[in-house]
């Protein structure tokens, strides 16, 4: 009987643990992708729309705002599309040391169609020193990114 209890709670704690990888990769404010900010519009309007709650899905363990339904239905039909590089976290930083580090949603860049988003405070805009030398700096974060989602 106690090692049935035993092989349930293995069960159990591998799904937890299943279900928490899905969603440790984006960066969330209360379960929230791109602190409430349209993803679809970065790339429609080239600008940082905040979304609505009434127009939200769920989606790879975070919740997602859109600015209207038609943006929510863009979403739906191709998420890699929109999806934030990195999990939405800093570009700069993942490139250039390879950590998470949170984001100005409204300094943001698209590359090739891919949304990259920059901590921009305290006199530091990373957007900057990102385009010194983004080719490396891209290249570096995408290999980073790959060992920390791994």
């Amino acid at each position: 009987m106690r090692s049935i209890f035993v092989m349930v709670l293995v069960l159990i704690f591998n799904q937890f643990a299943s279900a928490q990888s899905a969603t440790i990769h984006w960066n969330l404010e209360k379960g929230i992708a791109l602190q409430g900010y349209d993803a679809v519009a970065y790339h429609t309007q080239k600008k940082a729309v905040k979304g609505k709650q009434t127009f939200s899905l769920s989606h790879g363990g975070a919740l997602w705002y859109f600015a209207s339904a038609a943006n929510r239905d863009l979403f739906l039909k191709s998420p890699a599309t929109y999806e934030p590089a990195y999990g939405g976290w800093c570009a700069f930083a993942m490139g250039d040391y390879g950590k998470k580090v949170e984001v100005d949603p409204e300094t943001f860049k698209l590359i090739d169609g891919k949304l990259y988003l920059f901590y921009n405070k305290y006199f530091n805009n990373t957007l900057t020193s990102w385009n010194k030398n983004e080719a490396a700096l891209k290249k570096q974060g995408d290999s980073n990114w790959a060992k920390l989602i791994q």
